[in-house]
């Protein structure tokens, strides 16, 4: 027997997420030249200390839902699971590198070796001036994306597969742009916050 923690990622899930709230919307086709638009729908629950569980699921044919744990470090958590951010940053970084490998393949432009380092620097005050009275605040100060390409392709040719991979990134275009947003709190079965901007 072990006392090794068990780590959580992730695994299959055999249903969707499961909503009260909204009405998850059926993904239908586009017709040219109108864009594709999908929807990735989450419910999550929180569980003791800082451990939470979700259900995510991409509304178009063919995407199983997954189920994924999410924790933070002690002592607020027990570092059973990654912690919310780095499901955020990593998304950033897949989305883009997803868009990377579908162009280079459509437009089959040779690329030897392809990664992607990043960098995200958050901020946050929670954990230090809460004891002096402070309301918890955070924001992000900068992502930094490094592409990396070996490929006997002209460089030019590079230079145009990340200007359109970028340009069809949905996470960067949501991070470059302002996007509405909305926040509900349904207290005690009433709702008593609704904003939006």
């Amino acid at each position: 027997m072990t006392n090794k923690t068990q780590y959580h990622v992730g695994e299959l899930s055999d249903s969707q997420p499961s909503t009260t709230q909204y009405n998850p919307s059926a993904f239908s086709k586009a017709k040219h030249p109108e864009p594709y638009r999908f929807e990735v729908n989450l419910s999550a629950e929180a569980s003791t200390k800082q451990k939470k569980t979700g259900v995510v699921s991409v509304n178009i044919p063919g995407f199983s839902p997954v189920k994924l744990y999410c924790d933070e470090q002690p002592p607020v958590g027990d570092d059973t699971a990654p912690p919310p951010l780095a499901f955020f940053s990593a998304g950033i970084g897949f989305c883009l590198m997803t868009h990377l490998t579908d162009i280079l393949t459509a437009r089959k432009i040779q690329v030897d070796s392809l990664k992607l380092e990043q960098r995200i620097v958050f901020r946050t005050n929670l954990g230090h001036m809460r004891e002096h009275g402070y309301m918890t605040d955070g924001g992000c100060d900068v992502v930094e994306t490094h592409v990396i390409i070996d490929s006997p392709e002209s460089q030019e040719r590079i230079k145009d597969l990340l200007d359109e991979a970028e340009n069809g990134c949905m996470a960067h275009f949501a991070l470059r742009n302002p996007i509405p947003w909305s926040t509900r709190l349904v207290y005690n079965g009433e709702e008593v916050i609704s904003r939006q901007g």
